[in-house]
């Protein structure tokens, strides 16, 4: 006969490593140590070669800058826009745009882009596997598009080729998909840190627009890469700052909410910068020419745009620096903002490699100097600092553009050493935030991905089921077989309880000790001896839970023994007892109360006019005892 022995008992935690351990199961809470370790240790070795490659790279665009804009075989740090080419600049970014376009036809299309996006698919869609070819096209590619005059930032090609070649490394290695996630963001992250020597901002980078997690198992890999990669910057670069600016004061309160201004009207800006340069994609999209010539194309833009103000021509660093520093006239201001924007969004439209983190410095740096300007014009009493201005509009574009707000704010303390920066940067960048939030659906980062279908997650929540125990919802009455029931018995008794239908049954013996599982199919097989007893049809070995253990490891061990319904047992007398059941009800259960968590407004401190009145009189009372 069918019986029911689950009542309370005391709890008793059952090891359950050894079964852990033989299903090759690791739990969340319980990350493995060793693999924490190796995986860091690959990612330490990741950042040391990505820190010389992102060497090479600055080396290489140098070296094409040179051989193109002046004629010499030098890695010189100079500026294309110094040349004296006349209109023969305007050729320049067209041979570059040819040269990509070969390597997009007869390389990868994997090189188009500035990077971060394409990473991010392959995250999400592709198990972390980008192809080995990148690491070496990527920067080859980019080098040639910077170094011709594309008027983009050397941060995005590397940040690609750091992500390449730890995805390289975790296909070379016996690693799990998520191990090679991490390797490929920690490669990524070093890869930012060994250019602007920004570990922190690279860690926030990673956790922002590549992990989509912050757990021990992947933070400490990818702090080690990026305090790797900051280290090979300070070998290999230099120790100062990356950008120089004067000293920022700490703001007045009047000062503090005109940033604040500021930081709203940049997000609208950033709002539609990230929308322009998906328009532009789709008008090359719909050239009845082969993708190899749109980069050509996008290269006339940039020498026409680079003829009239050099300025907007290569990586644009010195720029940044001369908007940090104050130095530019408003007429200068103006014009880079305008038209760094239009050759930027032009390339980049069209399908080139390049970075977009340095042009959004620039405009948003221009834009913010700008509005400074008028500020201090409007307000000269509040102190505004056109340089500290310039640096929220970089920090306010780059929030707003890629919703990486805690990534922007980091990034412009370290890479100019102002700690006094940091609240008018957080009033700027979370306000920019919070507009690109309300007015834009996706971001530069995730247009062009979401586009392909690809769900990007835009919000760090915490485990529910990892927070509930499986004592919270064990049901003590559940419903178990006797193991020497029959099986025309057990098959009878269901058939006049249908509420008790299920696709498993949990065995046990008349004392409550656990036998093992049944499915439902073989309990209703037809080549079954009737008199034979239940406990003869038992094939799985015991699969259970602890009570003291979490709904994650309960859904787990579901999903790898493809069940759905486990006995939640204890030791006692040297067997297992059975003192529950939980099952995947119990899962939708709790995932449905989190969700009336969120829904549900209702106040529990009613201010309705009766409880005042009642409150009132009380006080009443108070006063004339």
């Amino acid at each position: 006969m069918p019986i029911n022995n689950t009542e309370e008992r005391i709890p008793v935690s059952v090891d359950l490593d050894s079964t852990l351990e033989s299903e090759k199961i690791i739990g969340k809470s319980h990350p493995n140590k060793n693999r924490i370790l190796f995986i860091t240790i690959l990612s330490f070795i990741i950042a040391v070669l990505i820190s010389f490659i992102a060497k090479f790279l600055i080396n290489l665009i140098h070296l094409i800058t040179n051989i193109f804009f002046y004629g010499e075989f030098s890695i010189a740090n100079i500026s294309p826009a110094g040349n004296d080419l006349g209109l023969w600049v305007i050729a320049i970014p067209v041979i570059g745009g040819l040269v990509v376009g070969l390597l997009v036809l007869y390389g990868s299309k994997g090189i188009r882009g500035h990077g971060i996006p394409e990473a991010m698919e392959q995250i999400l869609t592709n198990k972390s596997r980008i192809s080995p070819a990148l690491t070496y096209l990527k920067p080859i590619a980019s080098a040639i598009a910077i170094g011709t005059g594309g008027p983009f930032g050397a941060e995005g090609p590397i940040i690609s080729t750091g992500g390449a070649l730890g995805s390289t490394m975790g296909q070379v290695m016996k690693i799990t998909s998520n191990e090679r996630k991490i390797l490929l963001a920690a490669g990524a992250a070093a890869g930012m840190s060994a250019i602007f020597g920004t570990p922190i901002a690279a860690i926030f980078l990673a956790i922002e627009l590549l992990l989509f997690e912050f757990s021990p198992r992947s933070i400490i890999p990818v702090a080690t890469a990026c305090i790797t990669g900051a280290a090979g910057h300070q070998l290999l670069f230099e120790t100062a700052p990356f950008f120089e600016m004067e000293f920022v004061a700490i703001p007045s309160h009047g000062a503090l909410a005109l940033y604040s201004l500021l930081g709203i009207i940049i997000g609208i800006l950033s709002v539609g910068v990230s929308k322009s340069i998906y328009w532009i994609e789709d008008m090359f999209e719909k050239l009845p020419l082969h993708l190899m010539w749109w980069p050509a194309l996008g290269g006339i833009a940039v020498g026409i745009i680079g003829y009239f103000a050099p300025k907007t021509l290569g990586v644009g660093y010195g720029n940044i620096t001369d908007l940090l520093t104050g130095s530019l006239s408003l007429q200068v201001v103006f014009a880079l903002c305008i038209l760094k924007f239009l050759s930027w969004a032009i390339a980049l439209g069209s399908g080139t490699a390049g970075g977009t983190l340095a042009p959004l410095m620039i405009i948003g740096g221009a834009t913010g100097s700008l509005l400074g300007s008028l500020f201090a014009y409007l307000f000269p009493e509040l102190g505004i600092s056109l340089p500290l201005a310039a640096l929220l509009g970089m920090g306010a574009m780059f929030s707003g553009a890629s919703r990486a707000v805690l990534t922007s704010i980091v990034f412009f303390v370290e890479t100019t050493g102002e700690a006094n920066a940091l609240l008018p940067l957080l009033a700027a960048c979370l306000t920019s935030y919070l507009v690109s939030f309300v007015f834009m659906k996706n971001t530069i980062m995730t247009e062009k991905i979401e586009r392909r279908g690809v769900r990007v997650p835009d919000s760090y929540e915490s485990d529910s089921l990892g927070k509930v125990r499986v004592q919270d919802v064990i049901k003590t009455n559940s419903f178990v077989l006797s193991e020497d029931s029959t099986i025309a018995e057990a098959r009878e008794w269901l058939h006049e309880h249908q509420e008790y239908k299920s696709n498993y049954f949990i065995i046990s013996s008349e004392k409550g000790e656990y036998r093992g599982i049944l499915s439902s199919s073989s309990l209703f097989g037809g080549h079954h001896l009737d008199d034979a007893p239940v406990r003869s049809l038992v094939r799985r070995k015991n699969i259970s839970i602890s009570k003291n253990d979490n709904l994650r490891t309960a859904v787990k061990r579901m999903a790898v023994e493809n069940i759905d319904v486990l006995p939640v047992t204890e030791q006692k007398n040297g067997s297992e007892h059975i003192i529950g059941v939980v099952g995947y009800q119990d899962v939708i259960s709790t995932y449905k109360e989190e969700m009336e968590e969120n829904i549900e407004q209702d106040p529990n401190i009613s201010l309705k006019r009766k409880t005042l009145k009642i409150l009132l009189q009380g006080k009443k009372l108070m006063t004339k005892k």
